[in-house]
């Protein structure tokens, strides 16, 4: 995800603004058939706090790099909200619906580099 890193580093810093937990960055840029290069997944520990983690990504992405997303979803419900950079997306879970969906399951043949979380 080299030329991605800028926009990955960016968002990692919008999750850890919120203390967003289990980041996991999956880096898909060697796989012919990914339509993104990666994902960066994490957990908040409520709907509340989703929402918070996504509208941090989205403020500290636009602010260090001048990019808006090209689309974004599921501050409906606030259970998963996905932000859509093109390149790369950022997924925000709670718990039990990371769990239900297990995307870095459905991409273990990508590269998963797995963050310590900061307290």
């Amino acid at each position: 995800m080299t030329e991605n890193n800028e926009l990955v580093r960016s968002i990692v810093e919008g999750i850890r603004e919120r203390k967003g937990k289990d980041i996991a960055c999956v880096d898909m840029s060697g796989m012919e058939y990914a339509t993104t290069q990666g994902f960066v997944i994490c957990t908040g520990t409520s709907t509340m706090h989703v929402d918070a983690i996504a509208d941090s990504i989205r403020e500290t992405v636009e602010k260090q790099l001048g990019e808006r997303p090209y689309n974004y979803d599921g501050y409906g419900n606030s259970e998963w909200i996905v932000i859509d950079y093109g390149t790369v997306y950022a997924h925000i879970f709670l718990p039990e619906c990371r769990e239900r969906y297990k995307l870095e399951e459905l991409w273990n043949d990508a590269t998963i580099e797995r963050l310590p979380d900061e307290d």
